[in-house]
């Protein structure tokens, strides 16, 4: 049996993940990362205070040791930085995948290993599957519900003292051993909004930081149809949000583009042949890989976002270490700075960040 630091975030998840690793045996000891307090007092919910309390009250339950961690300063330097300067320099970042990286797989690990853990266990679905030589693969979670997207730029040295002890499990069935267990939090509703941060609108998050820069807001053809507060609060293929009315029936208005010489967003009506709504190709940079290098996969799929099927790719190598990918078929809104999984099949084998994306002129 081994000995296993488990992040705990005061959610059913992670609850069950702890409860279901101290069934099988092991040395298990809770840990809660406190990555932000709000001392700031940004609108919207930041539960952490009462994230502990669940946390503890969930170890004291199962009868394990209870440890919390102060990182607020690598988060705000590895995390929230990395999330303002991506919206100030234009693009769409993702602290989700960022926080697994440097926060969950990066910190909270090192951490685990000082203090002579084996293993780190995470509330994730995903599976791993590990071989005799060591080496570590992450595979899809069960059907339903899958995290792995989450994952997509975490490396090998990693995940390979990563354990997700419900990624076999789909999320009813979590939900159901939640009550089995017993813990105190079976009935809590999941989180939302931004990883640590909370149920805070994005908006009023970046408004706090970044200054607004009014704009145009114009149509493919310069026609100006409104004003925007600030390019960094909008994305493409945004629809909702805009303050454009279209005054045409059954039609609205999507972002299909930003002119930052212009300080202008482009609006189109979110029809299929929108100007640079969908493309085909596009560059993708700051590559990771779980295992072997993405040259020596098969079949490659790329996963554009979370919510979305990975789709089989044709990629192109370039000396600069970058791939460009040439999609099957059109994807709708391809955003410069969000993350790109890819996968063999239901394996996850790597990630990278979209740098470019190349439209045909029509």
């Amino acid at each position: 049996m081994a000995r296993i630091l488990a992040a705990m975030s005061g959610g059913v998840d992670s609850s069950v993940a702890a409860g279901l690793l101290l069934e099988q045996g092991h040395e298990v000891v809770g840990a809660y990362m406190k990555n932000w307090t709000n001392e700031e007092g940004l609108p919207g919910d930041c539960p952490w205070e009462q994230d502990i309390i669940d946390a503890r009250a969930v170890c004291d339950y199962l009868g394990i040791e209870f440890r919390i961690l102060s990182l607020t300063d690598e988060y705000r330097d590895r995390v929230v930085e990395y999330l303002l300067k991506g919206y100030r320099e234009g693009v769409t970042p993702n602290p989700d995948v960022m926080c697994n990286r440097e926060m969950k797989f990066g910190i909270f690990r090192e951490f685990a290993l000082a203090q002579e853990f084996e293993f780190v266990a995470t509330g994730h679905y995903a599976q791993i599957q590990r071989d005799e030589n060591g080496t570590v693969d992450i595979f899809r979670g069960a059907k339903g519900k899958d995290q792995t997207y989450f994952l997509a730029l975490l490396e090998q040295w990693q995940i390979r003292e990563a354990m997700f002890p419900i990624g076999h499990l789909p999320k009813p069935e979590v939900r159901a051993e939640a009550e089995r267990l017993g813990v105190p939090v079976a009935q809590k509703k999941d989180s939302q909004g931004i990883c640590f941060i909370g149920d805070i609108k994005m908006s009023d998050f970046l408004g706090h930081y970044i200054d607004d820069s009014p704009g145009p807001i114009i149509t493919p053809d310069g026609t100006e149809v409104g004003k925007h507060r600030g390019l960094h609060l909008y994305t493409l293929g945004q629809r909702k949000g805009l303050g454009v009315p279209s005054n045409t029936f059954g039609k609205a208005y999507v972002v299909v583009e930003k002119r930052p010489e212009q300080n202008a967003l482009v609006v189109a009506f979110d029809e299929p042949d929108a100007p640079k709504l969908y493309a085909t190709r596009c560059r993708v940079g700051s590559l990771s890989v779980t295992n072997l290098p993405l040259e020596k996969i098969g079949k490659l799929s790329a996963q554009p976002r979370y919510r979305s099927e990975a789709v089989p790719v044709d990629p192109e190598f370039q000396d600069d270490g970058s791939v460009v990918l040439t999609f099957e078929k059109p994807i709708r809104a391809l955003t410069p700075g969000q993350i790109c999984g890819f996968y063999e099949g239901e394996k996850l084998v790597g990630g990278g960040v979209f740098q470019e994306i190349y439209h045909e002129e029509k």
